[in-house]
């Protein structure tokens, strides 16, 4: 295969976006102080969180210092993910003080949120707001062990995918997801530039799916006669790329496919121009995500680790892109793969968030009162590349909507998605090499086993009930609002897991037809 030279470095870009991990809780002990010229990590640091006055356990002990996740499963149960806990976390308010202790839907205004506009987030709320979150899970508050997983990370030897990839190429130490809240809303600016003013996953349940109507870099490729694909890993269903960008997508949901057509296109040289790879961010999730299934009675969602799924799946891409050599098509060469995160799930970072240029400085507040003026938690990003010196540390402020205006910009596909992403910087100055590394001297990676999860994710034989029954008739009203044929279900009829599941099924099978069968 012929090298090519530094002008189709970005022939094509390849993206991971995993779930919900701090930059401090994945990548904090990367390098030990003075390994590199300079890197903002956890080590060296006398990190810590107060522990507040009104904890039952562990309050004389002051504060819950900083320390090593004891398992693959931290933390769990999952903490709060939405802008109600992010504002906690960020600055240590509960306001009003009924906030504490109670699911964030029941939270009242401000929502915890500063009065004053600007403020420098403090960092020292993730302790509080996990013990008032997992009391509003669990009906009590957590014991000292239990809430000191909060401010616990992990170390490369227990994440040797990720981290020998981040000292391999090139991590960036101050990227910041772009809202301080949860999945969907991070997802649509990965792609989108914005959210249309939503801030929470789906509440309503229609918000996203229907009214996030904001023009996407999917659109524009198309227009300029690029191309791309969403892959899918198995079992997905109903993927959330799908669902957030509906009201743009739903005519093109062919282009969703399973992460195998992916590691065969890599084989072929046939990636497209752009390809995005979603884990699998339910049932047997290998997304990294915090364990969930302690929130959930009556699902099951969660595999043997979430984080060796992850690293599991994370190195059969990684060596896709290192051993394509297609000469005339996409190749090791061409191709940027980036490996970064959508939020950070309430997991602790030391570094405060920076501000940020509203999407639409005229367009009124968000949900929440929201002005999207300020960014989310700092998350571990990854730019892997030929192009790219093994070692980088990129210290400068970046944005997940710096991968958005690097695709803008070099396509040539017109004026900035938003304020935001116009402000971000992109991604190219960080391909520096005059010489591409040959990919035989790339790092090699080694998972760990993972085994396959075969737990249904809903008793097949047992009444639909509690929280499995609600997100059926959720799934029903979903489906009408995508202009779904939808079966007319009694509110009280009966219906057992395995029906429950069949009726989902039916309804979305076929909206996404390049998937397959899944869970």
């Amino acid at each position: 295969m012929t090298r090519p030279d530094r002008s189709h470095a970005l022939d094509h870009v390849v993206a991971v976006l995993f779930e919900n991990r701090s930059f401090d809780n994945l990548l904090g002990r990367l390098y030990e102080p003075g390994e590199v010229p300079s890197f903002e990590g956890a080590l060296g640091n006398a990190l810590g969180n107060p522990i507040p006055p009104w904890a039952e356990d562990g309050g004389g002990r002051g504060r819950v210092p900083y320390g090593v996740a004891p398992d693959m499963d931290t933390p769990d149960p999952d903490p709060g993910e939405e802008y109600q806990h992010l504002n906690t976390q960020l600055f240590g308010i509960v306001d009003p003080p009924d906030n504490r202790g109670v699911p964030a839907e029941q939270m009242t205004p401000p929502y915890n949120a500063p009065a004053e506009a600007g403020l420098v987030p403090t960092m020292d709320g993730f302790v509080a707001d996990y013990i008032s979150a997992v009391t509003a899970e669990t009906g009590r508050q957590p014991s000292y062990d239990q809430y000191a997983q909060i401010m616990t990370g992990y170390t490369p030897a227990q994440m040797p995918v990720l981290s020998a990839l981040a000292r391999g190429f090139a991590t960036f130490d101050h990227w910041f997801c772009e809202v301080p809240s949860q999945t969907f809303t991070n997802r649509s600016f990965f792609h989108a530039g914005t959210a249309s003013g939503y801030v929470v996953n789906m509440s309503p349940a229609d918000s996203f799916p229907v009214h996030n109507t904001a023009e996407t870099i999917f659109d524009r490729l198309e227009a300029h006669g690029l191309t791309w694909r969403v892959y899918c890993s198995p079992p997905a269903r109903m993927p959330f790329t799908g669902i957030i960008h509906a009201a743009r997508l739903r005519d093109r949901f062919a282009n969703f496919h399973s992460t195998d057509r992916f590691f065969e296109d890599a084989a072929n040289g046939t990636l497209p121009n752009y390809a995005f790879i979603e884990p699998a961010l339910v049932y047997g999730h290998n997304d990294m995500h915090p364990p969930e299934g302690a929130l959930f009675p009556g699902l099951t969602f969660d595999t043997p680790s979430s984080l060796i799924g992850g690293e599991a799946l994370l190195a059969r891409l990684y060596e896709a892109v290192r051993m394509s050599a297609s000469p005339t098509g996409s190749n090791a060469y061409n191709t940027l793969f980036v490996v970064t995160f959508d939020e950070a799930g309430g997991t602790y970072d030391h570094v405060p968030p920076p501000p940020g240029p509203p999407p639409d400085p005229a367009a009124p507040a968000g949900q929440y009162g929201f002005r999207f003026d300020r960014s989310g938690i700092r998350i571990p990003a990854i730019a892997i590349s030929a192009w790219v010196p093994e070692h980088a540390v990129v210290t400068d402020l970046h944005r997940s909507t710096s991968v958005l205006r690097t695709m803008r910009e070099h396509w040539s596909l017109g004026e900035p998605f938003s304020a935001r992403e116009a402000a971000a910087p992109d991604l190219r100055p960080v391909l520096s090499l005059d010489t591409p590394r040959d990919p035989e001297d790339w790092p090699d990676v080694h998972p760990r086993p993972f085994p396959e999860f075969t737990e249904p994710m809903v008793p097949p034989d047992l009444p639909l009930r509690g929280l499995p029954r609600a997100l059926f008739f959720a799934f029903l009203g979903l489906g009408r609002e995508l202009g779904q044929t939808v079966p007319d279900i009694a509110p009280d009829a009966t219906l057992t897991g395995s029906e429950g599941i069949a009726m989902i099924h039916a309804m979305f099978g076929h909206m996404f037809p390049n998937l397959g069968n899944g869970h």
